[in-house]
């Protein structure tokens, strides 16, 4: 099981990680709070402060076609804001 999915890589985010050291992820919605500071530390060689959780749930549409109306959902997620101690910082560019 993958902890990490995938860096949050935002307007917002980037200018979090600037001011005050804070990246973005979303990550795998069993994973607690211990296996995701675990996980960037292992993935990143940087030591975790703090972690932050926010769970979000499936955005449902409806959608009208001439064979009648289509229910459907998107999947639920669960993101997670790591702040790093002074000093170190998570280059997401690096291996573009």
């Amino acid at each position: 099981m993958s902890v990490l999915i995938k860096p949050i890589i935002t307007e917002k985010m980037t200018a979090d990680s600037e001011l005050h050291n804070r990246y973005g992820f979303v990550v795998d919605p069993k994973a607690n709070k211990i296996q995701i500071k675990d996980a960037v530390e292992a993935a990143y060689g940087v030591s975790v402060k703090k972690v932050r959780t926010m769970n979000y749930g499936p955005t449902r549409k409806s959608r009208y076609t001439k064979t009648g109306i289509q229910h459907g959902k998107t999947n639920a997620i669960k993101k997670a804001i790591v702040d790093v101690a002074e000093g170190d910082i998570i280059d997401f560019y690096s291996n573009l």
